[in-house]
C-alpha cells in the first residue's frame, strides 16, 4: 500500500509529531510512506525513517496560487498513484480534494482541531472517511457539518511508549533540574505548554499560591516557551507571581526538550486551558508516565483522565476548584495511571486503527 500525508509544513507541533511517527510505523510495517508539505525542521526525518519527503506548497492561503497548484500536485499525485491520500489540515484538503476530483484516489481527511465553522474548514468532512482525533471533535463536526456516524471514525492521537516510560528517563537531567529549581522535598505541580493567554496560567498561578496554605511544601513549575508576540502576556504572569508574593513558589522553566523527564519531576500535571483541547497529548503523556492529571473540565481531555482514577477534572478558570483538586490528588493517589494509556492512546493503537480505515477506504471505493 502506498500512502500519501499532506500537511502545511513540517516544523513544530502535535499534527507535525504525529505525521513524523506515523510515517516511522507505517514503513516499519511494510508499507510505502510520503509525505507532501512545504518542508521544515522536521522533513529530513520523513526520510531517515524510510519515507519519502516531497517538498510542495501545500501551506499557502493565497487563493491566486491555487489553481496552478491544484494543476501541480494533481500531476504528482498522477504520477505517484498512491492507494490512498491523507490529507491532515485545510488548505492541503482543499488541494487535495480539488486535484483528486480527476483521479478518484480513496481520500481520507483528519480533523485535529476545533476550527472555526466555515466553508474553508468544510472541506475537511469531504474525505471518503474522516477520521477524529477525540470524541469532542466528533461531535464538533456532527452539529456544525451533520456528518454521517458511519463516514467518522474516531482515532485518538498515540503516545509513543518508548519515549514516555518512567523506566527510561535520564536521572542525571532529573538530578540537575531537581537542583537548579530547588524541587527536594516539594509537592511539585507542572503545567506543560507555550505561554499563551488559551493556556490560562493565571488561574494556575492563582491556584498554587492559593492552596499554599494546606499544601505549604508545593512548588508550581510552568514549563513552555515565549514567542515575540506573547511576551507582554509573559510580562503579566511575571508581574502577578511578584503580586502575590510566590516567586519561591511559582517558577517559569522555560522551553523543555526533556518532557518525559519533567513529567517524572513532577506529583500531578496541571492543565488549564480556556479552549478545549482537541485531544490532550500533555494529559496522554503525564500518564503514561505515571502522573496524575488534574484539568479543565472539557474538549478532548475528557477522554483520557478518569476522574477519580487517573486524576480529577475542575471548572474552566475556577481557582478553587483547581485547588480542591490539588489536594484530592495529594490525599489519593493513583496507582498505575500507566497501563490504561498502553491500553487505549498507545501509538501502536494509534498506527493499527489508521491502517485499519485506509484498508477499508480502499475496498469500499475500488
Amino acid at each position: 500500500m502506498k500512502v500519501i500525508q499532506l500537511l502545511p509544513e513540517l516544523n513544530e507541533g502535535g499534527v507535525e509529531r504525529g505525521t513524523v511517527e506515523l510515517n516511522r510505523e507505517l514503513v516499519k510495517r511494510g508499507l510505502e510512506s510520503i509525505v507532501i508539505s512545504a518542508g521544515g525542521k522536521l522533513a529530513e526525518q520523513i526520510n531517515v525513517d524510510g519515507g519519502k519527503h516531497i517538498r510542495f506548497d501545500v501551506c499557502s492561503k493565497n487563493p491566486l496560487s491555487v489553481p496552478l497548484r491544484v494543476v501541480n500536485l494533481r500531476r504528482i499525485l498522477n504520477e505517484l498513484k498512491p492507494d490512498i491520500i491523507h490529507a491532515r489540515s485545510r488548505v492541503p484538503a482543499w488541494l487535495a480534494y480539488l486535484a483528486n476530483k480527476k483521479l478518484g484516489i480513496p481520500f481520507v481527511t483528519t480533523v485535529h482541531g476545533f476550527n472555526s465553522v466555515n466553508l474553508y474548514s468544510r472541506v475537511m468532512t469531504y474525505g471518503d472517511r474522516v477520521i477524529c482525533v477525540s470524541n469532542a471533535i466528533k461531535e464538533h463536526i456532527q452539529q456544525h457539518y451533520r456528518v454521517p456516524d458511519e463516514k467518522i471514525v474516531v482515532i485518538p492521537r498515540g503516545v509513543d511508549l518508548k519515549l514516555f516510560d518512567p523506566a527510561y528517563v535520564d536521572q542525571k537531567f532529573i538530578e540537575s533540574f531537581r537542583q537548579e529549581y530547588q524541587l527536594e522535598g516539594k509537592f511539585v505541580v507542572t503545567s506543560v505548554g507555550r505561554i499563551t493567554q488559551l493556556k490560562d496560567y493565571e488561574t494556575f498561578i492563582k491556584g498554587i499560591v492559593l492552596v499554599r496554605e494546606q499544601i505549604p511544601n508545593i512548588r508550581g513549575l510552568i514549563v513552555g516557551g515565549v514567542r515575540k508576540d506573547k511576551q507582554d502576556y509573559f510580562l503579566f504572569l511575571q508581574k502577578l507571581v511578584r503580586e502575590l508574593n510566590a516567586e519561591e513558589v511559582v517558577s517559569f522553566c522555560g522551553s523543555q526538550s526533556k518532557i518525559a523527564e519533567i513529567y517524572s519531576t513532577s506529583d500531578v500535571v496541571v492543565i488549564c486551558s480556556k479552549k478545549p483541547e482537541s485531544f490532550g497529548r500533555t494529559a496522554a503523556e503525564a500518564l503514561a508516565m505515571d502522573r496524575p492529571v488534574v484539568a479543565s473540565e472539557h474538549g478532548g481531555v475528557l477522554d483520557i483522565v478518569q476522574a477519580g482514577e487517573t486524576g480529577e477534572f475542575f471548572k474552566v478558570g475556577s481557582v478553587s476548584e483547581l485547588t480542591l483538586a490539588l489536594k484530592v490528588v495529594l490525599r489519593r493517589g493513583y496507582p498505575d495511571s500507566r497501563s490504561y494509556v498502553c491500553d487505549h492512546f498507545s501509538l501502536q493503537n494509534m498506527v493499527a486503527l489508521t491502517e485499519k480505515v485506509y484498508c477499508s477506504t480502499i475496498t469500499s471505493e475500488s
